[in-house]
């Protein structure tokens, strides 16, 4: 990572000790993440660098949804790890038993939103449905009819997973899942037409059509191989994901700017 670049448009994000390099404890402070593990494999070099570009993107991503230091760390039931752990040849991944969404040091740039979303996808079981089982993620439970708590936040959530995997009548699945199956029979493999999955995806696509951009943070929901084999959502389908994710975050955004004072 020492040597790479990742094309970044957005502002300035500073920590209270304005002009001094970030770290990852600022980060941690911040946040109010759980925790931070980095891996012994990379370098001070490597973890300075890694931590401007780690706060840019957790930053961006904050303002993108309209939310505060609470809804990034999950009001901090949330861990990073970097460089530490994983499967050869997975880029980022996240654990739902610890809670910790994990970056490759070399290969998981692009993936945090991805990650991020699998996160709050996972979070957010227990907010939205009367009964859930700790492991499931919301919009798998969703799919399977799980009983909502009624509240305005939770209505605005069931409308993005509605928009994402079923298709206007909210009957049946629509193309984007159609493709993504198929392309699962294809590869001998269940994973890019799971609930989740599908919905990470649609997350990443919203968070790279904002304003901000952040090759960091999320990248390759429009020119990637996997976009190109319409495996992430497109057209009006993408538009209609957008505006549910931002009638969500928005409103979810003001309620924890509010309770924060």
């Amino acid at each position: 990572m020492s040597t790479r670049k990742f094309y970044r448009r957005g502002s300035i994000h500073l920590t209270a000790e304005q002009g001094a390099p970030v770290s990852f404890l600022d980060i941690r402070r911040q946040f109010d993440f759980r925790g931070i593990k980095i891996g012994a494999w990379v370098t001070e070099d490597e973890k300075q660098r890694a931590a401007s570009l780690f706060h840019n993107a957790l930053c961006d991503l904050m303002t993108i949804l309209g939310g505060n230091e609470v809804l990034i760390s999950l009001r901090g039931t949330l861990a990073l790890q970097y460089g530490s752990g994983g499967e050869k040849g997975v880029n980022a991944h996240y654990e739902l038993g610890s809670r910790t969404f994990a970056l490759a040091k070399n290969a998981g740039p692009g993936s945090m939103a991805h990650e991020w979303f699998h996160a709050f996808d996972h979070y957010i079981g227990d907010k939205l449905f009367v009964e859930k089982a700790r492991d499931d993620f919301a919009s798998c439970a969703w799919l399977k009819k799980a009983r909502v708590v009624k509240h305005a936040l939770n209505e605005k959530l069931e409308t993005c997973y509605r928009a994402i995997l079923l298709d206007e009548a909210g009957l049946k699945p629509n193309d984007y899942v159609k493709r993504s199956r198929k392309y699962d029979k294809k590869i001998g493999a269940d994973y890019f037409g799971l609930p989740e999955e599908l919905c990470a995806r649609a997350f990443e696509a919203f968070i790279q059509d904002a304003a901000i951009k952040n090759m960091f943070l999320v990248k390759g929901t429009v020119q990637s191989e996997e976009a190109k084999l319409g495996l992430y959502p497109e057209g009006e389908h993408r538009l209609r994901i957008n505006t549910a994710f931002l009638a969500y975050f928005s409103h979810l955004g003001a309620v924890l700017k509010h309770q924060a004072g």
